[in-house]
């Protein structure tokens, strides 16, 4: 200080400072005059550098405090400043010359009140529910018996033993303990990395995941519970892909990651009972079911057996059923010997004339009858062969003309022997072959009379024999035959003239032969 007052200027008694100079006095008099103080207000500006640098104000009704909070400071706050959070803040006044403002750097922050409490976790609860966090929709079902259970809580506290013991009284199960601090400014951080590292164990592992998680602690004030409220940890409860129950605090305690759980517990020996079944329980219920299987199966026999009976009365007697195919089978064994020796016979007989077709003569004659064919076919190579076959094939062409003529006359026979066999029975069906054996036909001058009272009132009858016809009466004269019938057209005795042959000679045309 004795530099600055040295060689004042000609005329002036105050000294000269240079910019750096000033600023540094100003930082020295506040961090000097101040020293680690704390300040009450509302939080305003929040920004978080690229740095990791948090830089935000606090202020009330008139002025405003700017604030600093260092990246390597961050971490060891309770509580992360959110704007219109009302919070006491700690740290030291300091100045800023390359902008001539000072501000305070903060390295401890808590809520100034319960009310701001309060009214911070309803902001963060309206937040994450927005979000959807708080569906039941995305809530997962508990397992009904997990093989490995996973505990994130203060492995000193008497939660952990009120877990174990009930879980060791309804049935035991391996319980998986991951240490964390349940109160202070590294609860939050140490929950959320217990909660990722059970869901990033490997199942099988040499360290198993368990198939379920129990985040529990003890009661306590709001401010003991806050680290459970932190957005970090509710996460991270969300993002879970085990199935995870909160246990913190009494049944009257709420905190946001009951919210986001897949189970709520009222209390950690509440979480231990919704994780696993009361052993005893389970095996009275088998016993039960066993029980009631067995009654099951005894009626289910029963019912068949008794429908089995009233299904066999309704059946034939075996001796009813087996009368048919026995005596079938009695008839098949009596027409059996007949059938084997009368099978035996034919075989013979086909045997004996397969055998007869190989004796030597046979044979020869066989080889013979190849031999000519040999011959006939080698014979076609020549041009006497052929003249020979046209020989033949003219011959055989002669000789089916003479079979057509002959067949054509026989032909003509039949239909004239038919024409008489069709006059004989015209003579057979003509009334005149009735008169032959005995009967007669009267007529009047208005046609045959069938009646008596016609024949009476007739003047004059004549009457038909087979021989002639006779008139009765005075006047009139025998009537006229009627016209003859179609049985009279042909005589009985005379036969119709054979059809002569007909020469195609005569037709002048000329044979084809």
């Amino acid at each position: 200080m004795s530099d600055l007052f040295d060689d004042p200027q000609p005329g002036q008694n105050a000294p000269e400072f240079t910019v750096s100079e000033l600023s540094g006095e100003v930082k020295r008099t506040l961090e000097g005059s101040f020293g680690r103080i704390r300040v009450k207000g509302e939080v305003g500006r929040v920004f978080k550098a690229r740095s990791g640098h948090l830089y935000y104000d606090i202020k009330d009704e008139k002025s405003v405090l700017a604030c600093t909070t260092w990246k390597g400071q961050v971490a060891g706050l309770s509580v992360v400043p959110e704007e219109g959070l009302e919070v006491v803040v700690t740290g030291r006044l300091t100045a800023f010359g390359a902008q001539s403002k000072y501000n305070m750097n903060v390295d401890e922050v808590a809520v100034a009140g319960q009310g701001a409490l309060m009214a911070l976790l309803e902001k963060r609860k309206k937040q994450l529910e927005t979000e959807g966090l708080f569906a039941d929709a995305r809530k997962k079902p508990l397992p009904f018996l997990p093989q490995f259970i996973g505990v994130v809580t203060s492995p000193s506290g008497a939660v952990i033993r009120d877990i174990l013991h009930r879980l060791r009284d309804r049935f035991p199960r391996k319980v998986l303990v991951w240490p964390v601090a349940v109160q202070g400014q590294n609860c939050a951080p140490e929950v959320a990395r217990a909660i990722e590292g059970f869901n990033q164990l490997s199942p099988g592992g040499a360290l198993p995941r368990p198939d379920l998680i129990i985040v529990a602690r003890g009661g306590g004030s709001i401010e003991d519970l806050w680290g459970f409220n932190e957005e970090i940890v509710a996460r991270a409860a969300a993002a879970s892909e085990i199935p995870l129950i909160s246990a913190v605090g009494h049944e009257t305690d709420t905190t946001l990651i009951d919210f986001v759980s897949d189970k709520r517990a009222p209390t950690p020996t509440a979480a231990a009972e919704l994780a696993v079944p009361v052993r005893l329980d389970l095996l009275a219920w088998t016993s039960e079911q066993g029980a009631r299987l067995s009654r099951a199966a005894g009626q289910t026999v029963q019912l068949r057996r008794q429908r089995l009976n009233d299904l066999s009365r309704a059946l034939p007697r075996p001796e009813v059923l087996l009368e048919t195919p026995r005596q079938r089978l009695d008839r098949v064994a009596d027409r059996l010997p007949n059938a084997l020796i009368s099978g035996v016979q034919r075989r013979r007989v086909v045997l004996s004339e397969r055998a007869a077709a190989l004796r030597p003569s046979t044979l020869r004659a066989f080889v013979g009858t190849r031999q000519d064919k040999l011959r006939n076919l080698s014979s076609r190579l020549s041009t006497r062969p052929i003249e020979r076959d046209l020989t033949q094939k003219r011959e055989r062409l002669n000789t089916l003309a003479q079979r057509i003529e002959a067949a054509q006359k026989t032909r003509l026979d039949r239909r004239a022997q038919a024409l008489v066999a069709t006059g004989r029975q015209l003579e057979i069906l003509s009334y005149k072959a009735t008169l032959e054996r005995g009967y007669a036909v009267v007529r009047n001058d208005a046609g045959i009379v069938t009646r008596r009272a016609d024949a009476e009132a007739s003047a004059a009858l004549s009457i038909e024999f087979g021989d002639g016809v006779f008139v009765v009466g005075e006047a009139g004269s025998a009537p006229k035959p009627s016209a003859p019938s179609l049985g009279e057209t042909t005589s009985a005795k005379s036969k119709p003239a054979k059809p002569k042959p007909v020469n195609p000679a005569d037709t002048g045309q000329g044979s084809l032969f």
